[in-house]
Formats: C-alpha cells, sequence, structure tokens
C-alpha cells in the first residue's frame, strides 16, 4: 500500500511557493511586530498564537500535497473508495486547517513589509469573496458533487490536467466554505454562528445524499475503475464503500465546527443576557412615590 509514490510536478511547485512564502510573510509579520514594540495581547500578535497558526497552515496544506503525491494518489486511481478518501483530504480536511491556520496576514506582509501598524492589520475585513455565504456554499457543493459525475470523475482518473483542475477547484471551494463557518483572521465569518450552523447542516445534507446514492445505488457509475485490481471486491463493492467514506468522513469535521459555532451562540446569548441584567441594574428608576412632601 506504501510502495507507490506519485510525482506531481504541479503539485509539488505549488507547494514549493506557497509554503515558503508563507513562512517568510509569517517571520516578517513577528519581527515587524517586535520592532514595533506591540507585541503584547494589545496587539492582537502573540508570539505562541503565530505559532499555532504556523502549524495549522501548514499541516493542512502539507495534508493537501500528500493526498495527491502519496501513495494516496496513486491508489485513488486503482480504487473508487481511495479516491473518495482523497477528495475529503483535499476539499474538507485539509483547507479547513488552513483556514484555521489563518496566513492571509503572513502573505499580505511578505509583498508589503514594513509599514502601517500590526495591530491595525487585525482589523475585521469581509472580503467580496467571503460576503456570500449562501452563493459561497452552494458553490462548494456543486462543485463537489459535479466532480462525482460519472463523466467527469472518469474523465479525471485518465487526464492529468482534468485531475489538476478537480483538485485545485476542490481545494478553492473547501477554502471559500471554510471561511463562511469559521473567522480566519483577519477575516471575520460574515453571519451569526447560528446561521452558519444552518449552512453547515446544508452541506451535511448533500453529502449524506450524495453517499446514499453510492451506497444503495446497484449499478457501476464508474466503469473506468473496472480493473484487474478488483478481484476480491468488485467495481459496485468498490463504488458502495466509496459513498459510505464520503458519507461518514464528512461528519467528524463538520460536527466539529457546528459545536464549535453552537457553543459561540451559546456564549453570545449569555454575554448579552448578563449585559441586559446589568443594564437594568445599573438604570437610574424613578420610584412611585415622591421623594419628599409636596404640598397640594
Amino acid at each position: 500500500m506504501f510502495a507507490h509514490w506519485s510525482a506531481s510536478w504541479p503539485v509539488l511547485i505549488g507547494y514549493a511557493l506557497v509554503a515558503p512564502w508563507h513562512l517568510a510573510g509569517l517571520f516578517r509579520l513577528r519581527l515587524r511586530a517586535v520592532r514595533a514594540g506591540d507585541a503584547g495581547p494589545a496587539a492582537g500578535v502573540r508570539p505562541a498564537e503565530l505559532r499555532r497558526e504556523a502549524a495549522l497552515f501548514q499541516l493542512g496544506l502539507l495534508l493537501v500535497v500528500l493526498a495527491l503525491v502519496s501513495p494516496v494518489g496513486y491508489w485513488s486511481g486503482v480504487y473508487i473508495w481511495v479516491r473518495a478518501l482523497q477528495t475529503l483530504l483535499v476539499a474538507v480536511v485539509g483547507p479547513g486547517l488552513m483556514v484555521l491556520g489563518a496566513p492571509w496576514l503572513a502573505f499580505r506582509q511578505f509583498w508589503r513589509p514594513g509599514g502601517g501598524d500590526v495591530a491595525a492589520d487585525r482589523v475585521t475585513a469581509v472580503p467580496f469573496w467571503v460576503s456570500r455565504p449562501v452563493m459561497a456554499v452552494v458553490a462548494f457543493n456543486v462543485i463537489f458533487v459535479g466532480w462525482q459525475l460519472p463523466y467527469l470523475f472518469d474523465l479525471a482518473k485518465v487526464n492529468s490536467a482534468v485531475a489538476l483542475a478537480e483538485h485545485a477547484s476542490l481545494v478553492a471551494a473547501g477554502l471559500l466554505l471554510w471561511l463562511q463557518l469559521i473567522s480566519s483572521g483577519p477575516i471575520t465569518a460574515p453571519r451569526s454562528p447560528m446561521r452558519r450552523v444552518v449552512l453547515l447542516v446544508w452541506t451535511v445534507g448533500v453529502s449524506t445524499v450524495l453517499g446514499m446514492v453510492l451506497v444503495f445505488g446497484s449499478s457501476v457509475l464508474y466503469p473506468a475503475y473496472a480493473n484487474s485490481a478488483h478481484h476480491v471486491m468488485t467495481v459496485l463493492d468498490d463504488q458502495q464503500l466509496s459513498g459510505a467514506v464520503l458519507w461518514m468522513g464528512m461528519l467528524p469535521p463538520l460536527i466539529t465546527a457546528a459545536v464549535a459555532l453552537l457553543s459561540q451562540w451559546l456564549n453570545d446569548e449569555e454575554s448579552a443576557d448578563l449585559s441586559a441584567g446589568l443594564t437594568r441594574l445599573t438604570r437610574t428608576r424613578r420610584g412611585g412615590w415622591p421623594s419628599r412632601p409636596v404640598i397640594r
């Protein structure tokens, strides 16, 4: 299983460009904060936070690369269920970690070293490609399901250019999806926690329907995978197992996000109730009786 590694040069070149770019920008960001003397909590730039974000982004990026050039990439052309696993890593797990890593300031700092205030860079910003959450979630689901259509699925297996387009679009769609669900400094998710939960449930529903179609289907949808490797497991069995991978594999990261969003919503509600209670306590009330006698 681990004897095959594929050398996808576009993927390796992309990794060789993006990973150093992020690390160089992160180094400049940290150095700029130290020189400005604003590396404290007030500036929002903490060394531990920067290290955590850097590790998360680099882990997500590496996960996407390994899903394409490791034995997972090779066996995804042999077994349908391995390709389903690859799709989850490329479209959901990897982009989720990259968004948690919040690399945007580091990328910008690499091209715009110096100048400005580090704290000012941490202001809330909503780019136009994040401010349309419904459209972004619809785009993700269309791209995710579209590449599972038999014609495109089989074409990506035999055509490396189509496969590269598939993987690039899945990564981009995954980043766009996660930016609707979680804040990634300085980009803040544009909707309330409960509305984001609705978008998340919508995505879970689409992946569930897709998984059920593959699991309970009785005909082979991907004839390009009819190869000699399926002497123990038939192509139909492989296809049904891939549906289970897509169905169940989508749940852990999205359920984790849902729990985090619900916790945030409860904290916001408690803060609002506490603020309202303090306001009522500190509000000056006019008594029902005058404080001193009044001659009528």
